[in-house]
C-alpha cells in the first residue's frame, strides 16, 4: 500500500504496480475537480485478503474521518460496489477512475449518505449514458485504447502502465471480471508519458499492466515493438513487470538478453509447478516450458535474476502436486517469489472446484516462502564483492541493483542517481553496498 497526497486529496493504492501508476491519474483528476477533504481508496481484488484490507481501511476512514468524503475505486470496488456503497462510501468504476468529473465537489464532498444500497450506491460511468460493460466497449462496440498511467515524481523509478484487462480465462482470476478484456495504450501515448518521466529526472522506467505480455494484441503491435520504441529515447534503465512465459517470443527474448538497458530481472507469471494444476488453472504453459525458458534466459544472459508468481493450495492440489511447485523454486532458480495462498474469488470457475482448505493453503504458502528465502539468501551471499550499478531511492540510502537485489548504501548518495557500487555483507533480504568510482 502506498499513499500520495495533493492538498487535501489523499489517494491510497493497494495491490499491483499498475494501481500505483493509476493512482497518480486519480490524484490528478481529483485535483482538477478541486475536490477537498477527500480520500480515495484505489483497491485490489487479486485475493480475498486484498479485498479485506480495503474494507478495513474504508471502515476506519468512515469512522475516524467523518468530515471527509470517502471514495472507493479499483478492482475490489468494481466487484463489490454495492457492499462498499452500503458502508457509506462513494464508488467510482475502474473505467472512470482517471476522470475529473468522478471527483467533483458536488459528488464527493457532500454529506455521507447511509441506508439502503439503492440510495447509497453511486457508480460513475466513463461518459454520459449507461455505464460501460465490463467488456470495456464503447457505445459503438469498439474497444477504446487505454490511457497510459504514469506514477508520480515522488518515486525514483517511474511506473508506467501500458495496458489493462486480460483476455485469458484463468480459472482462479477475478481480474477479468473487474477490468474486462485486454486493452493497450498507443505507442505514441506511451512515448509521451515516458518522455515526461525522463524530463523530470527519473532514470528508470518500469513497464506494467494487468497482462503486460499481451500488450498490442488488440492493436496489431507487440510488447517487443513497444520496448524497441522506448529504447530509442534517452532512457537509461528499463524494467519489465510480470510476463507470461508463453508470450516471450523471439523478439522479446532477444531484447531481454541482449540490450544492457533492459535490467537483468525477469519476473514470470508461473502460478504453479505441476502440470495438472496448471491445466486446471487454464494456464497456457507447462512445467517443462518454464524450466526450459529459464535455462535459455540464463544461458544467454547469466546475470538474469528470476522472479515468479506462485499460488499455494489451488483447488484439488495434493501433496505430490505441491511438491512439484516447491521443487520449481530450485528448478527455475526463483530468487524473487511473489507467493500467496489460494483464495476463492466469487464468480470464478476455481471457486466451484473441490477446495483444499485455507489452513492447508497457508501452510503450503509458508513452505514456498521459506524455500524461496533460502534460495534468495544463497544468491545474495554469492553476490558479495561483485560490482554493479544502483538506482538510489528518495531516501538517499536504499535502492536496487540492476538484477533487482535490494541494497543499502554505507554512505548516502543523491536521490535518483545511478551510482556504481560494490556489494558487501548481506543483512536479511538486503545487502550493504559501498559506492565506488565509476
Amino acid at each position: 500500500m502506498s499513499v500520495a497526497e495533493a492538498g487535501r486529496v489523499e489517494v491510497v493504492n493497494f495491490g499491483c504496480r499498475l494501481n500505483l501508476a493509476e493512482g497518480e491519474a486519480i490524484r490528478a483528476a481529483a485535483t482538477r475537480a478541486t475536490a477537498r477533504d477527500t480520500i480515495v481508496f484505489n483497491s485490489c481484488a487479486v485475493t480475498d485478503e486484498a479485498v479485506r484490507q480495503t474494507r478495513q481501511a474504508v471502515r476506519r476512514a468512515l469512522r475516524e474521518r467523518p468530515d471527509t468524503a470517502v471514495v472507493v475505486t479499483g478492482c475490489a470496488a468494481e466487484l463489490e460496489a454495492e457492499r462498499f456503497a452500503a458502508m457509506g462510501a462513494r464508488v467510482v468504476r475502474n473505467e472512470a477512475k482517471g476522470l475529473a468529473e468522478s471527483y467533483l465537489q458536488n459528488s464527493c464532498a457532500s454529506p455521507r449518505r447511509r441506508g439502503p444500497i439503492s440510495d447509497g450506491l453511486e457508480i460513475v460511468p466513463a461518459e454520459d449514458g449507461p455505464p460501460p460493460s465490463r467488456g470495456n466497449t464503447d457505445i459503438l462496440g469498439a474497444t477504446p485504447p487505454y490511457t497510459p498511467a504514469l506514477s508520480g515524481a515522488d518515486h525514483a523509478r517511474a511506473f508506467l502502465g501500458v495496458q489493462t484487462g486480460c483476455s485469458h480465462s484463468c480459472t482462479f482470476c477475478a481480474t477479468v471480471l473487474a477490468r474486462g478484456a485486454a486493452r493497450s495504450a498507443t505507442v505514441e501515448s506511451i512515448l509521451t508519458a515516458a518522455r515526461t518521466a525522463i524530463d523530470r529526472g527519473q532514470r528508470e522506467i518500469v513497464l506494467t499492466g494487468v497482462d503486460l505480455a499481451s500488450y498490442g494484441d488488440d492493436s496489431g503491435t507487440s510488447l517487443a515493438a513497444l520496448v524497441e520504441a522506448l529504447l530509442r529515447l534517452p532512457l537509461e534503465r528499463l524494467r519489465l513487470s510480470s510476463l507470461d512465459p508463453d508470450r516471450i517470443d523471439d523478439g522479446l527474448f532477444a531484447l531481454l538478453t541482449q540490450d544492457a538497458r533492459i535490467m537483468p530481472h525477469v519476473h514470470l507469471s508461473l502460478q504453479a509447478g505441476d502440470d495438472m494444476v496448471l491445466t486446471r488453472m487454464k494456464r497456457r504453459h507447462r512445467r517443462a516450458d518454464a524450466v526450459r525458458l529459464v535455462e535459455r534466459l540464463k544461458a544467454a544472459r547469466p546475470e538474469i535474476a528470476i522472479g515468479a508468481d506462485l499460488i499455494a493450495g489451488f483447488p484439488t492440489e495434493d501433496a505430490a502436486m505441491f511438491a512439484n511447485s516447491l521443487a520449481l523454486i530450485d528448478d527455475c532458480d526463483i530468487v524473487f517469489g511473489h507467493i500467496f495462498p489460494y483464495s476463492a474469488r466469487s464468480g470464478t470457475p476455481a471457486a466451484r472446484m473441490p477446495q483444499v482448505g485455507r489452513g492447508v493453503a497457508r501452510e503450503r504458502a509458508a513452505r514456498l516462502r521459506e524455500a524461496n528465502a533460502r534460495r534468495r539468501h544463497a544468491w545474495l551471499d554469492r553476490l558479495r564483492g561483485s560490482t554493479t550499478t544502483m538506482l538510489v531511492e528518495r531516501d538517499g540510502r536504499t535502492g536496487h541493483a540492476e538484477n533487482f537485489a535490494a541494497l543499502t548504501l554505507t554512505a548516502p548518495a543523491e536521490p535518483g542517481a545511478i551510482v556504481p557500487v560494490r556489494a558487501g555483507a548481506r543483512d536479511g533480504d538486503r545487502m550493504n553496498a559501498e559506492r565506488i568510482s565509476g
